[in-house]
């Protein structure tokens, strides 16, 4: 995507509410066990860990993780866990998996404002259609576009706000920037 991660680091400190939607890292095609087994690749692993590693890097640790109950977006969460330390309140949500866009909207109401910085990790095409819902009408136009094709595993979605979590409504958000793992080598 060639994105300047720094300058998108540097929006999101600017503003009171960050808010980081993720799709669940690489994983194996299928599973014996069904979809909600299916687990991460090694370079799913990777991409995890990049991800985890870069966010403390560029000082966008979230302080509240929610996670889908599927294997493959708690093993996601826990490769980024090592880099945040003991930092971030951590939920698993079975709804993430099951219900859809409205349960990502339900944890932006039930995250603390005292909490600035929320992180959900979920799955496709709940991840991207949720973004694109959140999106103020006036965002970047390329960025609009590559929410219409989807996330990518393990690609992040960061939007700001000056409003608590619980006040956010459909294209209340400014999209600050998608992040994909490799970004974060610069």
């Amino acid at each position: 995507m060639g994105v300047n991660i720094k300058k998108i680091a540097k929006h999101a400190g600017k503003c009171t509410y960050t808010l980081m939607l993720m799709r669940h890292a690489k994983t194996e095609s299928e599973a014996p066990e069904g979809d909600r087994n299916r687990q991460l690749t090694e370079k799913g692993l990777k991409q995890a860990r990049k991800v985890g590693k870069g966010l403390v890097k560029f000082d966008l640790v979230p302080d509240r993780i929610v996670c889908s109950g599927a294997r493959r977006a708690r093993q996601t969460l826990d490769r980024m866990l090592k880099p945040f330390g003991d930092g971030p309140e951590v939920d698993y949500r079975e709804d993430l998996y099951e219900s859809g866009i409205q349960a990502v909207f339900d944890q932006l109401t039930e995250t603390k404002p005292k909490q600035h910085r929320l992180m959900v990790i979920g799955h496709e095409p709940i991840m991207s259609i949720c973004s694109q819902w959140l999106a103020k009408p006036e965002s970047d136009p390329d960025l609009l576009d590559l929410l219409n094709l989807g996330l990518s595993p393990a690609n992040l979605v960061i939007f700001g706000s000056e409003k608590p979590f619980e006040e956010w409504q459909t294209h209340t958000a400014r999209l600050l920037g998608i992040l994909e793992p490799h970004d974060f080598s610069n």
